[in-house]
């Protein structure tokens, strides 16, 4: 998965992907740009490269690779998730594949920190509890993995400007 990073009117951004309803799984939910791993990969980041190429049409080698996150497990469908950062440029000409992705938001990373953006939930699962968060950004809702991923993100930039 790749967590893109742009600079837009002097404030850096994250793009994410709100899917399609054809998509196999994770129905018209927001994410960053990604998918699943396939032989001819060499590696997780050319994963997530490919995919981003495949799902939003940014060119590999227009992507500057800042670092990796954490791996992020998906608790409905179990998959591992290596989110990878890059900086990509700003205006780009993106193309979406209409299968997969139905629309890009473009969301500030200083209002995804604002206090009012972020919510934490207990929800039980299977017996278990389990710790959710969501992100409100409009009227978009960022949860599940994506949540997660973007809350160790948020993490790790405040810890770097402190």
């Amino acid at each position: 998965m790749l967590v893109p990073v742009f600079l837009k009117g002097g404030q850096y951004h994250l793009l994410f992907i709100q899917r399609t309803g054809r998509v196999r799984e994770h129905k018209g939910q927001i994410s960053f740009p990604g998918g699943a791993y396939e032989k001819a990969d060499k590696t997780l980041l050319e994963t997530a490269l490919r995919e981003a190429k495949e799902e939003i049409g940014l060119a590999p080698s227009d992507v500057e690779a800042l670092g990796e996150l954490d791996d992020m497990l998906t608790v409905s469908t179990n998959y591992i998730i290596s989110p990878f950062v890059g900086l990509i440029p700003f205006p780009y000409k993106f193309e979406l594949d209409q299968w997969e992705t139905e629309e890009l938001i473009e969301a500030p990373i200083a209002v995804l920190q604002k206090k009012g953006c972020f919510n934490e939930e207990i929800t039980i699962i299977d017996g278990q509890e389990v710790v959710g968060y969501t992100f409100k950004y409009g009227e978009k809702v960022i949860w599940g993995a994506t949540a997660r991923i973007l809350k160790q993100f948020l993490e790790l930039i405040d810890s770097q400007i402190a």
